[in-house]
């Protein structure tokens, strides 16, 4: 059995006995006027993040989410559009998809705004979209690309770039882990299907998206995830593992390389009231930018002993150099 084939045997029967403790279920719940998430899809929260940010969301976007679970993100991104089939959401397991179509019955009963047919169901992979080019303005999976290897993380980014209309955002989120793993965690398909042996450094990650093309990543949020432990797992050491949430925007790709935002801040301390570094950066005096790690590099080239740039966060909310 491949690993791809595990990965669908422990959905199945996630979705035919849901699994409050697989895999995550550390989604956000957003909290919003009229939207109430019934407790089945709560139960089957399988993601280690939130890919839903309102920011993304203005003018009815259409919206494309990859790996159903029981459906709760693809109720949160309906919040936002309510109009027929302007939500589509793909996956490759039967039983998940019979599941949350239940689900969004009940979420119907609890929500006057909401219709099922708001979202459109579709069978499918990650490996092969059943989404037309250049379609989707916002795209996402939760906990679901970590569990690819090399290959097929590939074409599954190079699918998600396909499908996004020019500017398009693919918003994800993963675990990442900066430290090696061994051959047994590696191979263990049962672990990397758990959404826990497949984590990758996080400059692997950005890699990967940007080899694809994407212009513009942001990291919008880093946090502590799960700890793989001596007693329990085939490791001699303890290997902490984190969650990150990332946003990879279809912008063409810069001369001088994709623009990476980690949550670094310029800040222009100078005597004059801003400061114009030629490249179309204006720092206003004594006011913070957020900028990209890019043009962080080439503040500190300039050699300036007034202008202060802080260490990545690891949190981005936009408004930004680029």
């Amino acid at each position: 059995m491949s690993y791809l084939e595990t990965t669908r045997e422990v959905y199945k029967e996630a979705a035919l006995t849901p699994d409050v403790g697989l895999c995550c279920t550390t989604n956000p719940i957003w909290e919003l006027p009229g939207l109430k998430i019934p407790k089945i899809m709560q139960e089957m929260n399988y993601g280690c993040g939130s890919t839903v940010h309102a920011r993304d969301l203005s003018n009815n976007p259409k919206m494309l989410y990859v790996g159903v679970g029981g459906g709760m993100e693809l109720l949160q991104f309906a919040y936002f559009n309510r109009q027929k089939d302007g939500v589509i959401g793909i996956d490759s397991v039967d039983e998940m998809l019979e599941a949350s179509s239940k689900n969004f019955k009940i979420a119907e009963e609890l929500n006057p705004w909401f219709k099922s047919d708001f979202v459109s169901l579709k069978k499918g992979d990650a490996l092969h979209l059943p989404v037309e080019d250049n379609s989707i303005d916002v795209a996402a999976q939760n906990c679901l690309f970590n569990i690819f290897k090399a290959q097929d993380l590939k074409k599954a980014i190079e699918e998600m770039y396909r499908v996004l209309k020019p500017n398009g955002k693919l918003v994800m989120s993963d675990p990442t882990c900066e430290q090696d793993m061994n051959n047994a965690l590696r191979n263990d398909d049962k672990l990397r299907a758990l959404c826990l042996s497949g984590s990758l450094p996080l400059a692997e990650y950005i890699k990967a998206l940007t080899d694809v093309g994407f212009g513009t990543i942001e990291i919008r949020a880093r946090k502590p995830y799960r700890v793989l432990d001596p007693k329990h797992y085939p490791t001699d050491e303890l290997i902490y593992i984190e969650s990150v949430e990332v946003a990879a925007i279809k912008d063409p790709m810069p001369e001088d390389g994709p623009c990476i935002f980690t949550g670094k801040t310029a800040i222009y301390y100078g005597d004059e009231s801003f400061l114009d570094d030629g490249k179309g950066h204006v720092l206003l005096q004594n006011q913070p930018l957020a900028i990209c790690d890019k043009t962080a590099n080439a503040l500190t080239a300039l050699g300036r002993d007034d202008i202060f740039i802080s260490e990545s966060t690891f949190h981005y909310d936009g408004g930004g150099c680029c």
